[in-house]
């Protein structure tokens, strides 16, 4: 036999082992196969889509960015938005901190009239009573609000038979403040000194009515 017809049998047995070898790893392929159809660019690949997915019933981000899932407060919450859909929680809050500068401002000037609407009868008539104290005593008051630190809500609660929502909000701000007598000299405070001011407000609405307006429903500490 020549060495050409053996270096034949040789490259074909060698080819045999390749064409076995690539198929026991490879696996085969049988029948007609569709050809990949191309994914165009905006189509988030499978793994993508399922991790953005939005799931029905899930958390509301807009309750749970300021009370946790499931709490007595986020219940309230919920509620209030079922009685109106259009209720936004961070809308409020934002709201909430907008309404204790404005008041707390008309407070230390002594001129309640420009925020009656935004409180409720019992609270008003008690900011008056303290500004008519002051007033008879010959007292100013100087203050300001220098920052606020912290818009906190701290509590919700919804009366199903009235539709009345209430939700307490803590903030807590700096502020500069003296008292100066009728001779215009400081009897208590310091106009210089910021300190810091804890409030915790309660704001009430009846929910699904045309008036957008919160009114503040009770002051503390």
């Amino acid at each position: 036999m020549s060495g050409n017809v053996i270096q034949l049998i040789v490259l074909g047995a060698v080819a045999l082992f390749l064409i076995f070898k690539l198929k026991s790893t490879l696996g085969t392929r049988e029948g007609f196969e569709k050809p990949a159809v191309p994914k165009t660019p905006d189509e988030p690949n499978p793994v993508q889509r399922r991790a953005f997915d939005v799931i029905e019933g899930g958390p509301d981000a807009d309750i749970t960015d300021h009370v946790p899932d499931g709490s007595a407060a986020a219940e309230a919450l919920t509620a209030m938005k079922r009685a109106e859909p259009s209720f936004s929680v961070g809308e409020f809050m934002r709201g909430a901190r907008g309404a204790y500068e404005m008041i707390l401002g008309a407070f230390y000037k002594g001129d309640l009239d420009s925020v009656a609407p935004f409180i409720a009868p019992e609270v008003l008539e008690s900011f008056r009573e303290v500004v008519r104290q002051r007033e008879a005593q010959g007292l100013t008051l100087e203050a300001n609000i220098i920052g606020i630190r912290e818009v906190v809500l701290a509590s919700a609660e919804f009366h199903r038979d009235t539709q009345e929502g209430e939700v307490t909000v803590r903030f807590v701000s700096e502020q500069t403040s003296a008292v100066k007598n009728a001779q215009d000299e400081i009897v208590e405070g310091d106009p210089k000194a910021v300190r810091r001011q804890r409030d915790v407000w309660t704001f009430g609405r009846k929910m699904g009515v045309n008036d957008p307006n919160w009114q503040l429903v009770a002051t503390g500490e």
